[in-house]
């Protein structure tokens, strides 16, 4: 018994009925025509199959309201942007911290701190010589109010340009041992807590500021980044010695003292501003930079070799007498023409010319 089908009206499709007739094509929704087996001919069917050629919808009438397909090949005026896409994964984005955006500033800050103390070290400066010049002559006071405006002025810019400075460099720190423990598959065994505490505590913060760093670079095996944390840390003492020193110095009754006081107040910001700067220089040597910030290239040293072409020209033996020999003789007098030469002591001479090159 052959398979009873209903063959689809607009895709010609053919469904063979399980149960019950179907009315619409699963494929094209279009209507199905009444059911008839596979192999019934054509009298038994009512429906039959019409031969069109493929371009039949093309020569339709422009009544119908559908355009002609073209029969270019089909292109694209721009990229397309349509298929699958499968972007990459993201990295996790990293906690956002209080202290990123002012870390990144931390040189920047350096330098206009190096700069103010420097400033502030000039005022101290005009203060004494000020001082030198009222042990003869009154100053006026406006050029004394101007003085003490710009010492006081430079002083507090300094100290709190001084104290934002830090804490970015702080905020460094704490970024640079995280990445360091980072690429060593560790994590950093200090908190952040213990880190602020450790630079911000008097007396403490000249101990322990150098042991960070010293552990931060503990790895390496290029020595210069910690070279460079010894010589900064001894600064970095000396720095807080004489700050020490320049404040138990006001506390001085004298006026001889307390004027020797200005010039070492002045000295004190200069070694501040050394030390800012060799902070500065120190961070650039831990992040494998030299002292301007430029990265640093590997120099690759070769071997000297002979040139290809001897510099000196060898000496070549019997050159003179093949340069007598060939050079051309004028005989102009009658007397030496007419003169024997004596060849014998020429070839002589040669000779022992030769020697003697040969012989040194």
């Amino acid at each position: 018994m052959s398979t009873v089908v209903q063959p689809c009206a607009r895709c010609g499709a053919r469904w063979a009925v399980q149960s019950t007739p179907m009315h619409w094509c699963p494929r094209c929704r279009g209507v199905l025509l009444s059911p008839a087996p596979i192999d019934a001919p054509a009298e038994r069917r009512n429906y039959r199959w019409v031969a069109r050629k493929p371009d039949h919808r093309a020569r339709r009438s422009p009544a119908t309201g559908r355009t002609a397909a073209s029969r270019e090949t089909p292109r694209y005026t721009q990229i397309p942007r349509w298929g699958l896409l499968d972007p990459p994964p993201r990295p996790a984005a990293a906690e956002p911290r209080p202290l990123t955006r002012l870390t990144k500033w931390a040189s920047t800050l350096l330098i206009a701190t190096a700069a103010l103390f420097a400033v502030a070290a000039v005022a101290e400066l005009l203060r004494y010589l000020l001082l030198l010049r009222n042990r003869t002559r009154l100053i006026h006071p406006a050029l004394l109010l101007c003085s003490d405006v710009f010492v006081v002025g430079a002083a507090l810019l300094a100290l709190l340009l001084a104290l934002v400075t830090a804490v970015a460099v702080i905020g460094w720190l704490i970024d640079a041992r995280r990445l360091a423990f980072r690429e060593a598959g560790r994590a950093d065994p200090r908190s952040v807590r213990t880190l602020v505490l450790g630079c911000v505590i008097p007396v403490v913060n000249l101990l322990w500021p150098g042991v960070f760093l010293t552990e931060l670079v503990a790895r390496r095996a290029d020595p210069r980044a910690l070279r460079a944390i010894r010589i900064w840390w001894a600064a970095w003492v000396f720095g807080g010695l004489v700050t020490t020193a320049a404040l138990a110095w006001r506390t001085a009754d004298s006026l001889q003292v307390k004027a020797d006081g200005v010039v070492f107040t002045a000295f004190t910001d200069l070694v501040a501003g050394a030390v800012a700067l060799l902070t500065l220089a120190m961070m650039r040597a831990v992040e494998d930079r030299d002292a301007l910030g430029r990265d640093r290239t590997a120099r690759r040293w070769l071997v000297a070799v002979d040139p290809p072409v001897p510099v000196i020209e060898p000496v070549q033996p019997g050159g003179r007498a093949t340069a007598v020999e060939s050079a051309p003789v004028r005989e102009t007098d009658p007397a030496v023409a007419s003169a024997p030469r004596d060849t014998d002591d020429d070839h002589g001479a040669v000779d022992r010319e030769h020697e003697e090159v040969l012989a040194k």
